[in-house]
């Protein structure tokens, strides 16, 4: 999580603060082959350099972005969950759950999905 403390460090709100680094922290333990990094001044997740996940702040919500494939293929369970989206993204409400049965799909979804890919970004 070292990756992460500038990041994390700037962020203003202490209840926002807390809640991302929660998240950052579920996914670092439960995956822990994946490598934290900070690219485009955006925390992610990345494994044998390509980007699994990126796991962001906004004004009024978490972004959550698992490229395009992984939103299309999860789109009505990102909808049940009741997160709004867009192609690339969904957003969790800061006041919302995490609904992290859902997020463990997607990253293991995208580990196995781009196992043999060599790109940083889906093509």
């Amino acid at each position: 999580m070292e990756a992460f403390e500038k990041y994390l460090a700037g962020i203003d709100n202490p209840d926002h603060r807390a809640r991302i680094e929660e998240i950052l922290v579920w996914v670092a333990n439960k995956f822990p082959n994946l490598e934290p990094q900070m690219k485009w001044n955006t925390p992610m997740f990345t494994d044998h350099g390509t980007f699994i996940i990126g796991i962001d702040t906004a004004k009024h919500h978490i972004s959550v972005a698992p490229e395009e494939t992984a939103m299309t293929k999860f789109g009505d369970d990102i909808e049940q969950a009741g997160y709004s989206s867009t192609k690339g993204l969904f957003r969790i409400r800061w006041n919302e759950p995490v609904n992290y049965e859902l997020l463990e799909k997607i990253i293991k979804f995208n580990i196995e999905d781009k196992a043999d890919y060599t790109n940083f970004w889906r093509k």
